[in-house]
Formats: C-alpha cells, sequence, structure tokens
C-alpha cells in the first residue's frame, strides 16, 4: 500500500505561511516580536514549501492527462506557485544585509495575498482528493 507523501509534507509550509500572515497582522499592534517571527516564519515556510512541491509534482503522474482532475491539479499548483511566490517576495521585501526589518505595507500585502493564494490552492487540493479520489484506493 503506497501512501502519497505530499500531502504529509503540505502541513509544514501551511502552517509557517498561515501563521506568518497572522505575525504580520499582529505586528500592527505588537510591533518588531510579531514582524519579525513573520519573516522567521515565512522563512522556513519557503524552505518546507520545496518538498512538499517536489513531492506533489512527483505524484502528479498519477493522473490521467485526459482525467477532469488535471485540470482542477494544474490550477491547484498555480496557485500554490502564486502563494509561493508572493511569500518569497514579501519575505525579500523585509530583508537587507541578512536581517529581517520591519515589514512596510507592500510586504505586508504580499503576505496576505499569499494567505488568499494558500486557501485557494488548500481548497482545490481537498478537491483532488475528496472530489476526483487522487491518492486514494
Amino acid at each position: 500500500m503506497r501512501h502519497p507523501l505530499h500531502p504529509a509534507l503540505v502541513h509544514f509550509p501551511v502552517a509557517c505561511w498561515s501563521l506568518a500572515s497572522a505575525s504580520d497582522l499582529a505586528s500592527l499592534h505588537y510591533g518588531q516580536p510579531a514582524w519579525w517571527l513573520a519573516g522567521v516564519l515565512m522563512t522556513i515556510g519557503l524552505a518546507c514549501a520545496i518538498p512538499a512541491m517536489l513531492a506533489g509534482f512527483f505524484e502528479l503522474r498519477r493522473i490521467a492527462n485526459d482525467s477532469p482532475a488535471m485540470i482542477d491539479a494544474n490550477r491547484h499548483m498555480g496557485m500554490v506557485l502564486a502563494a509561493f511566490s508572493l511569500y518569497a517576495c514579501s519575505l525579500l521585501l523585509r530583508v537587507d544585509a541578512m536581517s529581517l526589518h520591519a515589514p512596510g505595507a507592500w510586504a505586508i500585502a504580499l503576505g496576505l495575498a499569499g494567505f488568499v493564494c494558500l486557501g485557494v490552492a488548500g481548497w482545490l487540493g481537498g478537491k483532488l482528493v475528496y472530489v476526483h479520489r487522487v491518492g486514494s484506493d
């Protein structure tokens, strides 16, 4: 019995990025401790996302090219790539000389846009499993 690896790995970047977005919002009230935590969580989330995305890419071959699930799989992949890119840009805007600095409005906005993309990607991932039955016997 082979269980897909991708669903097990995605919990780490999803948790880190979600908490990073919450920390960004909290930084508007709490300041430095919250925005610093957001930057650290984004970094960890980006690092953890790479193996999760690789596992998803390799498990993509389990879906037939002519299957309706392939459309949702491609949308899921696109939204995850968008979330990854938005969080990476947000992180780049808050790093200077290898240290974290207070994020500006653009950095926070990009992180929140990444969170929206992440939510849509999660919904599409759930649709792949529960509607199209991808990865289940």
